[in-house]
C-alpha cells in the first residue's frame, strides 16, 4: 500500500508553521525597517524626515500612514495625507529622489456621515 503522508515532510510542514506562529507580532515592522535603512545606506533612499519635509511643501496635512515599497526597481515611499478641510491625500513618492509619482485624492466626507459611509 502506498503511504500518502510522509513522516518527514509532516515534520517538515508542521516546523514551518510553528515559525510562521512564533514570530513576534512586529517581526514585518523590524524587516520593513531593516529593508529600509539597507536602501538609505546604498543611497537608493532618503531618510523618510527629509522626505516628508519635501512633500509637506506643496502637500500640507498630517501623515497617516507611510510606506516604503519596491515599484519597477525603484524605492518608493506611500504615503497617506489628512489635509485641512478632512480631505484623504495618497502620494507615491521616489524615495531617492522626494519626488511625488503620484497623488490620488478622495473627497473629504462630512462630518455628519453615518460610519458606514466613512470610507478612506
Amino acid at each position: 500500500m502506498k503511504r500518502l503522508l510522509r513522516p518527514d515532510l509532516l515534520c517538515l510542514a508542521a516546523l514551518g508553521l510553528a515559525a510562521g506562529v512564533l514570530l513576534p507580532a512586529g517581526a514585518d515592522e523590524r524587516r520593513d525597517h531593516d529593508r529600509a535603512r539597507a536602501a538609505m545606506k546604498a543611497g537608493e533612499a532618503l531618510p523618510l524626515q527629509d522626505v516628508l519635509e519635501n512633500v509637506q511643501r506643496n502637500y500640507p496635512g498630517e501623515v497617516l500612514e507611510v510606506e516604503l515599497e519596491r515599484e519597477d526597481g525603484r524605492w518608493v515611499y506611500e504615503l497617506k495625507l489628512l489635509q485641512p478641510g478632512g480631505r484623504l491625500l495618497k502620494l507615491d513618492v521616489d524615495a531617492r529622489t522626494a519626488v511625488v509619482l503620484r497623488t490620488r485624492p478622495r473627497p473629504a466626507l462630512p462630518a455628519s456621515a453615518p460610519p458606514a459611509e466613512r470610507r478612506p
